[in-house]
């Protein structure tokens, strides 16, 4: 990368995306070639780059640089006098990521093909660390930002991490454990968050909306939420369904509030030596052209999609406020002690299990967290099927539907043994019920099916109708 550069190939490649209606690439400094000593840039690398930015220029299209490219696809790569040392908290190796940052903001920052900068790309991977600690991590972030700006950067930044911190996700699995690449923190210091989404799904509906629900989980912090990376392999999916989940994920996120995207990635290769494509080999087949520059039909859909954002002039558009809440617990973000990491990753299903059946019903929904305070002016509350919510929120949602409001509770046990049971001491009131719980019991349904027959209308459901739903659950729920 950046050592075999074929400046007609580059052309090329950007003049068909181009044509197609994109406007903006990301770009990665492969950071083992571009500094080869702790204190040395690689002049030949950055004339490289040099050129691809005037190729941006030419093309009516622009770029995001990427600084510490030390992961991608598959396989992580360090900088030969890494030798070990911790990224985030050791002092003389944050230093060098921060001057890192400041030359290449020296060197390009001022380049009308530049438009934005991203720290990393996919550092939670590249930290090869389950669990860094929060505020090393933060603190890491913050001095490679100042290096950036006292290069003279002054276009937007972001960290490139994936919005993979608690209050969102944490990589492509939901594990509920804290990362240390917390959205709240790091996001005081950029000015857009950039989620990265492949989860896959074992639900058609679900894999469509996925996206969309992480864009609006990332959103809470009032900056713009750009889909910085999506995409899918031909090894995985046929062209035709390709493009299906491209118009999916673009329409589904517009609607979700995003204000950007960029697919993984511009061509496929035919690299199939060079590792990480020989060990992973459906990273080859990512592209939105083939080897030999023909459009996929997922480029198709990008095309189609920049005509609509055109039409509708999209510049100009806003989100219409919602009146129904989907209530985010603080319990996600791990705000409280002696509590599961299980509960977290349960809360994530559980939520956006909630967000699609809105959709489904056609309405309307925003998010509002309980940890910044649930939003008072709404007419709907729907709260996730889980245990977790504070007793000053369960009180609020009981004074607001005493107010008029409806609030949606529905229960669940969870999905592990610790503390199961009801939360709130006044199910019997919210529900009108009589529970008849024993203590450290479960009463699991023995049945396959649950059969709900209406014994009156309930709004379009008429009055005989009934429902069946297949049973799930583990032995805790």
């Amino acid at each position: 990368m950046w050592q075999s550069y074929d400046p007609a190939l580059v052309r090329e490649e950007l003049r068909v995306l181009a044509e197609h209606g994109l406007t903006i690439t990301r770009s990665f400094f492969y950071w083992p070639h571009f500094m080869p000593e702790p204190d040395r840039i690689d002049e030949g690398c950055a004339e490289r780059y040099g050129d691809f930015l005037e190729a941006h220029v030419e093309a009516g299209m622009t770029t995001i640089p990427t600084l510490l490219v030390g992961h991608m696809s598959g396989e992580n790569w360090d900088p030969v006098w890494r030798r070990g040392r911790d990224l985030y908290g050791d002092v003389w190796m944050v230093a060098r990521q921060a001057w890192f940052a400041e030359q290449m903001a020296r060197r390009f920052a001022g380049h009308p093909a530049v438009t934005g900068w991203l720290v990393s790309n996919e550092m939670p991977i590249y930290g090869e660390r389950e669990r860094s600690i929060r505020e090393t991590v933060t603190s890491w972030a913050s001095l490679v930002v100042q290096g950036l700006r006292a290069g003279g950067a002054s276009q937007p930044i972001s960290i490139g991490d994936g919005a993979w911190g608690i209050e969102v996700t944490w990589g492509i699995e939901v594990t509920g454990n804290d990362n240390g690449f917390s959205v709240r923190d790091l996001g005081a210091l950029v000015d857009f968050l950039g989620p990265h989404v492949y989860r896959m799904e074992n639900d058609l509906v679900r894999q469509h909306y996925g996206a969309a629900f992480i864009c609006e989980l990332t959103g809470f912090l009032g900056k713009p939420v750009v889909l910085e990376e999506f995409g899918v392999s031909s090894g995985f999916v046929s062209d035709e369904n390709a493009a299906h989940y491209y118009r999916q994920v673009l329409h589904n996120t517009l609607l979700a509030g995003a204000t950007g995207w960029i697919g993984w990635n511009n061509t496929d290769f035919d690299l199939i030596d060079q590792d990480p494509y020989r060990h992973h080999p459906f990273e080859l087949h990512f592209g939105l052209t083939t080897t030999d520059g023909r459009p996929k039909p997922q480029l198709e859909e990008m095309a189609r999609f920049a005509r609509v954002l055109a039409d509708i002039d999209v510049l100009g558009c806003e989100r219409e406020p919602a009146d129904a809440a989907l209530i985010v617990p603080s319990y996600l973000e791990g705000a409280f002690p002696f509590t599961e990491a299980e509960d977290r990753s349960y809360l994530f299903t559980t939520l956006r299990q909630a967000y699609i059946a809105a959709k489904e019903a056609d309405l309307p929904v925003g998010l509002t967290r309980e940890r910044d305070g649930i939003a008072e002016d709404c007419r709907l509350y729907l709260l996730p099927s889980a245990k977790q919510l504070t007793a000053p929120s369960w009180h609020l949602l009981e004074r607001l539907a005493s107010g008029g409001a409806v609030v949606y509770a529905s229960y669940s046990h969870g999905t592990h043994g610790s503390q199961r049971g009801p939360w709130y001491a006044h199910l019997n009131a919210m529900f009108g019920v009589e529970h008849q719980l024993r203590y450290g019991m479960v009463d699991p349904i023995e049945d396959d099916r649950v059969q709900l027959t209406f014994e009156r209308g309930f709004g379009t459901i008429a009055e005989g109708t009934t429902l069946a739903f297949p049973v799930a659950g583990t032995e805790h729920s």
